[in-house]
């Protein structure tokens, strides 16, 4: 295993549909960037922030109430995926926000600025939406 990556390459967890789980996620993803000498990147606030805007859009439109969700990351040393899987229906797209009048919409557009590719999968139950990131872990000087 690459000695960079002190942590397993996929790392995985459940969250439950509730308030909290949004900055837990984000913990959740933060700990295991640091893990992989990822944190202090130049992109890594770009990753948490998307991590952020996936796992709200997941709470606000496809866990259904008693279900939980389930962030999934894996790091190859080149490419970083974020997945957000749940079990509710419909295909998350960009809309509104665009003219600055609509309170909402703008998650996805953030998510496909900051990161290097998004999109959607099918899964059973429900959907995993992804984005990507290339980066490469901060050296030791």
């Amino acid at each position: 295993m690459n000695e960079t990556l002190r942590i397993p390459p996929l790392r995985e967890k459940f969250f439950r549909r509730e308030r909290r789980a949004v900055p837990d996620a984000r913990r959740y993803a933060h700990e295991t960037l640091a893990g992989w000498g990822l944190a202090d990147t130049e992109r890594g606030d770009d990753v948490l922030l998307c991590v952020s805007e996936l796992v709200t859009n997941a709470l606000l439109h496809g866990v259904p109430p008693g279900r939980l969700f389930l962030l999934f990351l894996r790091y190859d040393g080149r490419v970083l995926r974020v997945e957000v899987h749940d079990s509710g229906g419909g295909v998350p797209r960009i809309t509104g926000g665009r003219d600055g009048r609509d309170e909402g919409g703008r998650g996805l557009l953030l998510v496909a600025a900051l990161s290097d590719g998004w999109g959607v999968r099918e899964r059973a139950p429900g959907k995993a939406v992804w984005c990507e990131f290339t980066l490469r872990p901060r050296t030791e000087s």
